[in-house]
Formats: C-alpha cells, sequence, structure tokens
C-alpha cells in the first residue's frame, strides 16, 4: 500500500523553519567559504552587504527567518560602523591597544567551526556504523579514476546561492505573457518525486526549466525541495565545493518527520 503523504499546497502558508536547516553562524561561515576569505581578517562591509542580501531573499521567499538571523544583521551593522570611525591615536591614549570590533565575532564563528566539525565527525561515524546509506558518488568512482571529485551533501545556504542564480538567469530572459497560473507545491513535489522516479538523479537547474519559467514557479518548485528535503524524501548533494549540484530520490525512513499540518503525531 503507498503511504499518502499531504503537504502544505499555498506558498503564502508554508514557512520552512530555518532552525531546522542552519543558523546565522552557520551563513557567516558559508559566505566566508563561498568568498575564499580569511576568517581571521573578515572584510565587513562586503560580509554585510551579502547577509542581507540573504536575509532579503530569504523574507521574499517566505521563509522563517528567525529572531537570531536579524539580531545577527544589526550585530555586523553596529560592527560595520565602528570600523568606519576614526580610530583614536594612539598616543594619546594609555598604551592600551582598541580591540578590534570583529574580534568577538571571530571568535563565536571559530567555537562553531569547531563545533560543526565534531558534529559532522560523530555523524560520519554514525552513518557508516548503521551503513544505512551509500552516497550516490561511491558507485561511479571507481569507473570515473583518481580526477574523479566527490560529491558532498548541500546546505541550505549553497541552495540559496543556487536559487539566487537561477532567479537571476530568469530575469535575464525575454518576458513572456502567459494566463496566470499557479501550481501548489504539493503538486510540484508529486512532478519532481516523479521525474526522480525515471532516473538515478536529476540536476538542481534542472528542476527549475520544467514549468513557464516565471518567478512564482521558481519559488515554488525552491520551497518544494526544501520540503521535500525536511521530509528526507530526497538528498541534495555537489561536486566539491562550485560543482554542480544534483538531487537523489532516497527511501524515506521511518523517523522521517510528517508534513506541515499531518494530523498524525
Amino acid at each position: 500500500m503507498t503511504e499518502h503523504i499531504d503537504f502544505e499546497s499555498s506558498p503564502d502558508a508554508y514557512q520552512v523553519k530555518l532552525d531546522a536547516f542552519e543558523g546565522p553562524l552557520d551563513l557567516l561561515l558559508h559566505l566566508i567559504r563561498k568568498n575564499e576569505l580569511n576568517i581571521y581578517d573578515i572584510p565587513i562591509s562586503l560580509i554585510t552587504e551579502q547577509y542581507l542580501g540573504y536575509i532579503a531573499l530569504m523574507q521574499d521567499l517566505n521563509l522563517d527567518v528567525a529572531g537570531e538571523f536579524l539580531v545577527m544583521a544589526s550585530t555586523l551593522i553596529h560592527i560595520k560602523s565602528r570600523t568606519l570611525l576614526p580610530r583614536p591615536d594612539p598616543a594619546q591614549e594609555d598604551g592600551t591597544p582598541e580591540e578590534d570590533p570583529r574580534e568577538a565575532l571571530i571568535r563565536r564563528l571559530l567555537e562553531h567551526q569547531k563545533y560543526k566539525a565534531a558534529a559532522e565527525l560523530l555523524h560520519e561515524r554514525e552513518a557508516l556504523r548503521s551503513a544505512q546509506y551509500m552516497r550516490p558518488d561511491e558507485r561511479i568512482a571507481d569507473a570515473a579514476g583518481d580526477e574523479y571529485e566527490p560529491e558532498l551533501e548541500v546546505d541550505l545556504f549553497s541552495l540559496l546561492s543556487a536559487f539566487k542564480g537561477v532567479l537571476e538567469r530568469a530575469s535575464r530572459r525575454p518576458m513572456v505573457v502567459l494566463p496566470p497560473s499557479q501550481i501548489s507545491i504539493e503538486d510540484r513535489i508529486k512532478q519532481v518525486l516523479g521525474r526522480l522516479s525515471e532516473t538515478e538523479a536529476c540536476g538542481f537547474e534542472d528542476l527549475f526549466s520544467d514549468g513557464d519559467g516565471s518567478r512564482p514557479f521558481l519559488i515554488v518548485t525552491f520551497l518544494a525541495l526544501l520540503e521535500m528535503i525536511r521530509l528526507k524524501l530526497i538528498r541534495v548533494f555537489q561536486s566539491g565545493g562550485a560543482g554542480p549540484i544534483r538531487v537523489y530520490k532516497r527511501a524515506r525512513p521511518a523517523d522521517a518527520p510528517h508534513p506541515i499540518d499531518d494530523p498524525v503525531t
């Protein structure tokens, strides 16, 4: 008997709980990696601008931007304003050097980075012990040879970054006037699952070319992918740090969360 799964159909009503994915420190670490920056010498103006851009995108997608994300935004703006102020003349001070306004943030980032590394190590060990999942690349690594770059599981902000690219490319295409239509998240999930049942994996960007290319369709598709990740219906991997992103269907485990508003407890 096929398991029946209900989804939250309306994009306006659907909200992704970001704390189920990542937090503000994870976003900052993502931006540092993406820009190949030195964590000990963060260009605060650049990071603040990009961080606020991600916050605006998440709010535009109706994601549940938790208070801690907004607190971090205020912290970054405060640090940026302090770095823009003229530094006091050391000759007129008592000889104690003024702390770099970024220092406290850097300490938090380093501590969080160590915590994440430890958690990921424990997760990898547990996965090896349970042998519940084999990474897709392991099946083709031998055939590809030494130059094959293994795939790594993608985090939320890497997905948001890829989706920003999809939106930017769509905005450059000629406008096509079509009758208004709005596919539900539920129907889009069914479509994606149907497509993944026909192949081992699908390119992330290919999933956005199935419909009319409108911004509402792109947003519904992205929200559908986030819901599928939350429900453990798919896993998303990327070759190295900047390769193409691929979406893999997975067998839904028994401990998978229920869809939003599912009456089952």
